[in-house]
């Protein structure tokens, strides 16, 4: 009897809705390990997850046995209702509607996580924004501009 098999490497990058900074250096890795369990109860294995005060970059070795977004609708969900269990903020968490997903072959692995891990320094350089819309032009997806998230002016 044969099996399926699949090799899947897939990054996701979304916001904080009205991309305020509200994650906090404090409470990142405990969000981190949240998110990591929210990943691994799906089947998934996550490679690299960085956090950043207005997003997020989740880099996994996906498993094809759940919807794209349904993956991205469940770890939204579940860690907007832990942030907010925690008191963190003022007011009520959520990310953004939306969210970007990229793909990669095993050969780009290591860059990738080395990427993710990196996030700090990399936007000393560039902005979210910038960032963002540098992904999705690599990667040939085609945008309006004004259908992006919510960017605020720095």
């Amino acid at each position: 009897m044969a099996n399926t098999f699949s090799q899947i490497y897939l990054q996701f990058v979304f916001a904080v809705k009205d991309r305020y900074n509200l994650i906090s250096g404090n409470n990142k890795e405990e969000l981190h390990k949240y998110i990591t369990s929210l990943i691994q109860a799906r089947g998934a294995k996550l490679l690299a997850v960085n956090c950043m005060p207005d997003h997020i970059h989740i880099f996994v070795g996906f498993k094809p046995t759940i919807l794209i977004s349904d993956f991205v609708k469940e770890i939204k969900v579940q860690s907007n209702e832990f942030i907010n269990s925690k008191n963190w903020i003022k007011g009520r968490f959520q990310w953004q509607e939306g969210y970007g997903v990229f793909s990669y072959s095993q050969s780009h692995i290591n860059s990738v996580i080395k990427y993710i891990q990196n996030q700090e320094i990399h936007h000393q350089k560039k902005t979210f924004k910038q960032e963002y819309i540098t992904l999705l032009e690599k990667f040939e997806v085609p945008f309006e501009e004004r259908y992006l998230f919510d960017f605020i002016e720095q």
